[in-house]
């Protein structure tokens, strides 16, 4: 396998691109992964890496019989590098297929491009609702969620479950942040509550302090933070001392494993809603949890996680074709149909949109055995991106953002 740093170098990389020769004749399976290496996504980014690596390293670097030569492009975060970065990969490097990447704005940036080049895309981790809703690409798949996916049961849990009436809202200010704030908003008031205030902050913030002044005395706060920002924010709220007074319920990635490792006390308590925890039960996620801290040392969160069955479901794909990769409409055919029993996370199948539909678990963060874990306290099964909603009703309504489903 070529080493990561022959093929990136940082956010100006040049990739280390087969010949044209090598790319015209049969050879590897070529996957191209676009992550983040700097700033706030940072964390993400290597996340999604190692959780594709150990993957291809259970296999010693082959799928259906093929190897694989597996390229790794930087986008810096940025959706003009993020699109430049993926057309190197297609146009040069000639990949089969892009994973990746990380944030929804990357997403959005590059999903025209793929279509037209007619490249598959396998989405591990950034959520844009609207990739699998009324802005369908037949050759886009995901295997993580949408962004408000795991938050319509937890709001519909925190209503109901622990009673909570008054709510305010403090999400990083973009589409995964807006999204993730709008489901559980939807379903939270459906159940009988209020959302009295919504906050939004920058993604790069780096002081909390303004935010949380306007908080006030609701019954509890939601928090949807990507990457770092939600262990900054936490931690300002426990030195703001609101964390004895008003408790946090978390979207899936503010106390995502990938940055729980670095928290302390402030997330004890928290109750979040995800598709992933590292302490579910089951050899697969064990299996998958212990490889991964030999690797990393840390436990794996959302975008392992999503990344790892990025590769189960490319996968199961190949097989069923026989590894012929270079068949597309024949490769997306079969991504399209895979039902993975044996995921780390639970078992899991694609709607007709090519989106999962999956267990969503509500979490506790506990310290057990020294660390911090997301203790699974409840499980609502086979939730799909909808929810309990008519699709059509659903997709006829604006895009989960800012100001929709509730102007505040």
């Amino acid at each position: 396998m070529i080493s990561r740093r022959q093929l990136v170098a940082g956010a100006g990389a040049v990739l280390a691109l087969p010949s044209a020769r090598a790319i015209a004749q049969a050879g590897p399976i070529r996957i191209g992964m676009l992550t983040v290496k700097s700033g706030a996504l940072a964390a993400g980014g290597r996340q999604m890496e190692d959780g594709f690596r150990l993957f291809l390293s259970e296999r010693a670097n082959r799928i259906a019989g093929r190897e694989v030569a597996f390229m790794v492009a930087d986008t810096g975060g940025q959706p003009a590098l993020a699109k430049t970065r993926a057309q190197e990969l297609v146009q040069r490097a000639g990949v089969h297929v892009v994973v990746g990447p990380v944030a929804a704005f990357e997403a959005l940036a590059i999903n025209d491009y793929l279509q037209e080049a007619g490249v598959p895309f396998l989405c591990a981790s950034a959520a844009a609702e609207d990739l699998t809703q009324r802005r369908i690409n037949p050759w886009f798949v995901r295997t993580s969620s949408t962004s408000a996916q795991p938050c319509h049961p937890l709001g519909e849990y925190v209503a109901r479950d622990l009673g909570y009436k008054r709510v305010v809202t403090i999400a990083d200010d973009f589409a995964f942040g807006q999204e993730q704030t709008a489901g559980f908003q939807r379903a939270f008031v459906a159940s009988g509550g209020t959302v009295v205030r919504k906050l939004w902050s920058p993604l790069n913030v780096a002081d909390y302090g303004s935010y949380i002044a306007q908080i006030g005395e609701p019954d509890a706060v939601f928090a949807a933070f990507a990457g770092a920002n939600g262990l900054r924010f936490l931690r300002q709220y426990a030195e703001y001392g609101l964390k004895q007074k008003i408790p946090i319920i978390g979207a899936m990635t503010t106390v995502d494993e990938g940055v729980l490792h670095s928290m302390g006390d402030e997330a004890l308590g928290i109750v979040s809603a995800g598709w992933y925890s590292a302490a579910l039960p089951g050899d697969a996620n064990r299996r998958f949890v212990t490889e991964l801290r030999k690797e990393t040392g840390v436990d794996p969160g959302f975008y392992s996680a999503g990344a790892y069955s990025a590769g189960l479901a490319l996968e199961n794909a190949l097989q069923n074709i026989d590894g012929k990769v270079e068949d597309k409409q024949a490769f997306m055919a079969a991504l399209r149909k895979v039902e993975i029993a044996d995921d780390p996370r639970g078992p899991w199948r694609l709607d007709s949109y090519g989106n999962p539909i999956q267990n969503i678990y509500i979490r506790k963060t506990e310290r057990k055995g020294g660390r911090l874990v997301n203790t699974v306290v409840k499980t609502y099964e086979n939730v799909s991106q909808f929810w309990t909603y008519n699709a059509e009703a659903f997709l006829s309504a604006p895009v989960y953002s800012r100001n929709d489903p509730t102007k505040l």
